[in-house]
């Protein structure tokens, strides 16, 4: 490549840089103030994307990945806002989990339909238990027409043992490192024991002691069912191939008709990305992850 198509492709970078404004702002939620970043583009879509943060993290998300996704999409024309909840970065309020942020997602959506002109529809993008927030949210807003859901968690004691069981042990079995391990003496094999009995017991319904008084974890795919199927938009699902939590999401599907069904309708597109880790750390993961979002948005 010549320096001359450089330079133009450079300049070019710079120009569509200079037409995307990052916008720092602040809104109340049940009287706590909230803060985020509006990335506005200078010719926008009428949907924009409103990034929700998993926790615990902030808006700039693992390996910046939500800062470098926002203005990704806002390059290509599409709005985007991303905040921190009550609790959680620099927002004001007590820590929450993710079932306890309706109030703050809808208050953070008004706001977005505010400071971004022209804007008719809110696609909501979440990562982990920040999907499943979203799933629980949508359907109680019209204005949230779409969902971007990544790795969503749908954890169940059950569930992450039968994922434990059939994707770390029968991997760990054929994996050199793990004999050579056992060979050098270097396996504990009480140890190993007691994990493995654990999870049995946990696949066939026998309670971590740790769990005790937690019944609504057992609920938890139920209830995002619900939420789903009550939900009348589109959605859009990225699962890591290399992550005990869309592995559990995986799994779930395949095991239930039910779900396969809501799931296999004409309005979810499915991505899998083979080989990727929960939070897409690494550059070619992120960039795919966001060319699959960008293309779906202005494809919908």
């Amino acid at each position: 490549m010549s320096w001359s198509v450089i330079r133009q492709l450079r300049c070019l970078a710079r120009q569509t840089a200079m037409n995307v404004d990052d916008k720092a702002i602040n809104f109340v939620c049940q009287s706590d103030w909230l803060y985020g970043v509006a990335s506005l583009p200078e010719h926008a879509i009428e949907c924009g994307v409103l990034i929700v943060v998993g926790g615990p993290q902030y808006r700039a998300g693992s390996h910046r990945q939500f800062t470098l996704l926002a203005r990704y999409l806002a390059s290509h024309g599409i709005p985007v806002m991303r905040f921190d909840y009550r609790g959680m970065g620099d927002s004001q309020g007590t820590a929450r989990t993710f079932e306890d942020i309706d109030q703050d997602l809808r208050a953070a959506v008004d706001q977005f339909m505010s400071a971004a002109p022209g804007l008719k529809e809110v696609v909501i993008w979440g990562l982990c238990d920040a999907a499943s927030a979203a799933i629980l949210y949508a359907h109680q807003d019209q204005r949230v027409t779409g969902l971007i859901l990544v790795n969503p968690w749908i954890r169940t004691e059950q569930g992450v043992a039968k994922a434990y069981l059939k994707h770390y042990y029968l991997r760990r079995a054929f994996a050199a490192e793990f004999w050579r391990k056992i060979i050098r003496g270097g396996f504990d094999y009480a140890v190993a024991a007691r994990s493995f009995t654990t999870l049995v017991g946990q696949v066939f319904g026998v309670p971590h002691p740790t769990s005790a008084g937690n019944p609504d974890a057992h609920a938890l795919p139920e209830r995002l069912y619900q939420s789903l199927s009550l939900f009348k938009g589109k959605i859009l699902l990225v699962l890591s191939g290399n992550d005990l939590t869309a592995q559990e999401f995986t799994d779930l599907i395949s095991s239930s008709r039910q779900w396969r069904k809501l799931l296999d309708s004409r309005q979810t597109s499915r991505h899998d990305l083979p080989g990727a880790n929960h939070t897409f750390s690494t550059r070619e993961w992120r960039d795919q992850v966001a060319s699959w979002t960008k293309d779906w948005m202005l494809s919908r």
